[in-house]
Formats: C-alpha cells, sequence, structure tokens
C-alpha cells in the first residue's frame, strides 16, 4: 500500500487498471465465442444453445458473477486482506506498466480541461515535472491520440464493411449507432458511480438544487442507503453487459476470402483482431473520459433524467436476482482464502474517528471526489452518512470473526509466552 499511496501512483493504477479490464472481457469474448454456433452443447436444444452461446449470454454471467460482483464483494468488506497477497501486488504492477507506456495519456488532457473547466485545481502530490518529464509526458501524449485516431479509423471501417463479430443480419449502420449507444451507456453507468460518491458528501438541500438530481438522491439514499450497493450491483451487471456487446460489435473477424482492412498485411491484420484497439477506445472513450467528468461536475451529471433512467434499470437488474450466485461464490472464495473484515483489524470507522480525536491525529479518511480524479469507489457509504445501519446478520457475522480473530491472538499470545519461559528456563539453567 505504500507503493500505491505514493505520489500519483493510484491514479496511473486506476488508469492501467481500467484499460487492463476492458481488454480481459475482449479476450474472453474471443476464447467463448462459438466456432459454429449451429452444433449443440451437452445436448441442450437449439434455443438454449442460441440464448446463452450464440448471444453470450453464458459468458456474461460467468464473468459477472465469477470475475466482477463476487469480487466486488470481498474487497468492499475485506480490503486488506484483499491487496494483502502477490496477486494484487502484481496486478497493480501491471496496471502501472501499462499507463507508463503511455497507451492512455490523451486522458490527461482531458482530466486537465475538465479540472480547469470545474474552476478548482488539479491536485497532485507529486513535484512539478522537470524539462524532460514534461517533453516525455507529451511526446507520450501525442502518441497517445494518434493511436486512439487510428483505433477508431480501423474499427469504423471494419463496422462499416460489415468485418466483425456483430451477430448476423444487422446493417452496418445499425452496428454502428449500436457502437456509440452502448459505449455511451458505459460512460454514463461508470460517471455515475464518482457523482453518487460525491452527492454523498452534500447536504439535502444542495442535492436538491435541480428536480432530476434531488429524485435520483431521493431513490438512491432511500431504503437507510441501501439501494447504493443494490445499483453498484445492478451496475456492474450492466457494465459487464455492456462490455460484451460493444467487444461483440468492435472485434474485427474476417470471412474466408474478405480483404484485410486497408488492405494491411497479414500481421497487422492479425493484431487488428485481436480486439485491442476496441479495448482501447472503449476505456478511453467510454469510461476514464466520463469518470473524470462526473468528478467535475456531479450535479451536472445527474440533473438528467437519463441518470434517474439507468438507476432505475440497475436497481431492477438487482433486484431479479440473476447474478445472485454472485454471493455464494464471494462467501466460498471467502472462506478458502480466510478473508477477514476490515474492522477485526483496524476496527469500525466509528471507532477509528474515536481513536483519532483521543491521539489528537488531525488526519482523517478522505473520502471526497476530486475534481480530474478518478475514485477507486466499493458499494459502501462514507462513514459519516447518516442513514447508515448494519442488519442483524451483519453484526452476527462481524462478531464471530472478532471472536475468532481474538482467539487467534490468545494462542499466539500463549505460544510466545510458553517459547519466552523455555528461554528464560535456559537462562537460568546457564547461570
Amino acid at each position: 500500500m505504500s507503493v500505491v499511496n505514493k505520489g500519483d501512483n493510484l491514479d496511473r493504477y486506476l488508469m492501467g487498471r481500467q484499460f487492463m479490464v476492458l481488454l480481459l472481457v475482449f479476450v474472453e469474448n474471443l476464447c467463448a465465442h462459438p466456432v459454429d454456433e449451429h452444433k449443440k452443447v451437452l445436448g441442450m436444444g437449439k434455443a438454449v444453445n442460441t440464448i446463452f452461446l450464440g448471444t453470450g449470454l453464458a459468458i456474461f454471467f460467468m464473468t459477472a458473477m465469477i470475475g466482477k460482483i463476487s469480487a466486488q464483494v470481498n474487497a468492499s468488506r475485506c480490503m486488506l486482506d484483499y491487496v494483502n497477497n502477490y496477486g494484487a501486488l502484481f496486478t497493480f504492477y501491471v496496471a502501472m506498466l501499462i499507463e507508463f507506456s503511455g497507451l492512455l495519456h490523451c486522458c490527461y488532457v482531458v482530466q486537465m480541461f475538465f479540472a480547469w473547466a470545474s474552476g478548482k485545481p488539479l491536485e497532485s502530490k507529486e513535484a512539478p515535472r522537470t524539462l524532460f518529464e514534461s517533453i516525455f509526458f507529451w511526446f507520450r501524449v501525442l502518441i497517445s491520440g494518434a493511436i486512439l485516431v487510428f483505433s477508431f479509423c480501423v474499427t469504423l471501417a471494419a463496422l462499416f464493411q460489415g468485418k466483425t463479430t456483430m451477430w448476423e443480419g444487422v446493417p452496418a449502420g445499425v452496428a454502428v449507432a449500436l457502437f456509440f449507444i452502448f459505449m455511451a451507456i458505459v460512460g454514463m453507468l461508470e460517471g455515475m458511480q464518482i457523482a453518487f460518491f460525491a452527492v454523498a458528501k452534500m447536504t439535502e438541500e444542495e442535492r436538491s438544487h435541480s428536480t432530476w438530481a434531488k429524485k435520483t438522491c431521493d431513490l438512491l439514499f432511500a431504503n437507510d442507503g441501501r439501494n447504493l450497493p443494490g445499483f453498484m450491483v445492478g451496475r456492474q451487471m450492466c457494465v459487464t453487459l455492456c462490455f460484451f456487446i460493444v467487444a461483440r460489435v468492435t472485434t474485427i473477424k474476417l470471412e474466408d476470402g474478405e480483404s484485410n482492412i486497408f488492405n494491411s498485411s497479414s500481421g497487422l491484420q492479425g493484431f487488428y483482431e485481436t480486439g485491442l484497439l476496441g479495448a482501447l477506445i472503449t476505456t478511453i472513450v467510454a469510461s476514464i473520459t466520463w469518470q473524470l467528468v462526473a468528478s467535475a461536475f456531479p450535479m451536472a451529471f445527474l440533473s438528467t433524467p437519463v441518470t434517474y433512467v439507468l438507476l432505475r434499470f440497475c436497481l431492477i437488474l438487482e433486484w431479479t436476482g440473476l447474478c445472485q450466485g454472485s454471493w455464494v461464490v464471494a462467501r466460498i472464495h471467502r472462506k478458502i482464502v480466510k478473508f477477514k473484515r476490515d474492522e477485526v483489524y483496524i476496527g469500525t470507522a466509528e471507532e477509528r474517528a474515536v481513536k483519532r480525536a483521543m491521539s489528537d491525529d488531525e488526519e482523517e479518511e478522505d473520502y471526497n471526489v476530486k475534481p480530474g480524479h478518478m475514485y477507486p469507489g466499493v458499494p459502501t457509504l462514507p462513514p459519516d452518512f447518516s442513514p447508515r445501519m448494519r442488519t442483524l446478520d451483519e453484526i452476527n457475522e462481524l462478531e464471530i470473526e472478532l471472536k475468532e480473530h481474538r482467539d487467534e491472538v490468545d494462542a499466539r499470545i500463549q505460544k510466545l509466552e510458553m517459547e519466552k519461559a523455555k528461554l528464560l528456563k535456559v537462562d537460568d539453567t546457564s547461570a
């Protein structure tokens, strides 16, 4: 964690991580794409095969429940244990390497623009760049912008020529429209979580300046604030589904006898078909940019009926229970690796606040969303949000974990005392 929190490394990690997530979805789409959609799998009927394999729903449910929601559930409750392993460290350094490569550096121009537009300075924990660092930074920005434009040209050419994995029978114009529509939906959902965490720190009067913002916030914070975690689950389902649709729309694939895009070489055409270009476009245009906009203008972002409709849709998705298996997967994973809640190690938010007050420690946990910065975000509200409460099951579970942790600590202390007694006995014998 010391490396993550050093300078602006957290922003760099979040940017590289976002590309990793999208790239993995595109790779999964390629791996799960059926070779022959007409062949039956496991003896199931044609309709079942078409629904789950032909449309990609099977890989969507697997990814959403195993790779997305269950991980988010455990990470939101057991953050310390979740990052205390070499897998997390490996992921961090890969994300940092992706950011360092410069693929996503054009996002920094967007970051600077919206921080300036919000009228607030772009905060940084690092010293100003040297001349060499500035030249290297802006060189990567230019390269990133050129790669993004090239990616758009190749992807749109493939869409208009019908050379993608888009479902058969869909006209080229419709495919292009779907590409931009689903990227916009992804962008709205990515920005909504940023905006929701930002308005959680505002007063009800501040949230009431816009009719739609008030309706959205009233719905979001209803039910003692439990609609927020519900939205996060439904949002994850919706975002994952949109990712797979965008991957299906933009992944380039040539049929036998078709010419290469822009008459490129076979090697370059093979690179196009990896899905990397579509993942790059989606990461920059449909994800990071919208998050930066929402961090600068959270109230403006919420003051539209589209936000309210998407919030309703995500809550309905979560209510259907289609991905309730995520909780089972999360519990099994947690039991296997023996994750413990953060409260076991550091106490509750209220207990930490009391300790800070008693020790005169002025450092506070920063839950603010800052203009021009991405926000990691987990499905929990800031500790000072008033309509927050635990369920009886959550209290019982935490109580059990605390008792188990106490027993483990007592056993370790007893073991140390026995070791200490042996050493003292040896010393006495020697004397």
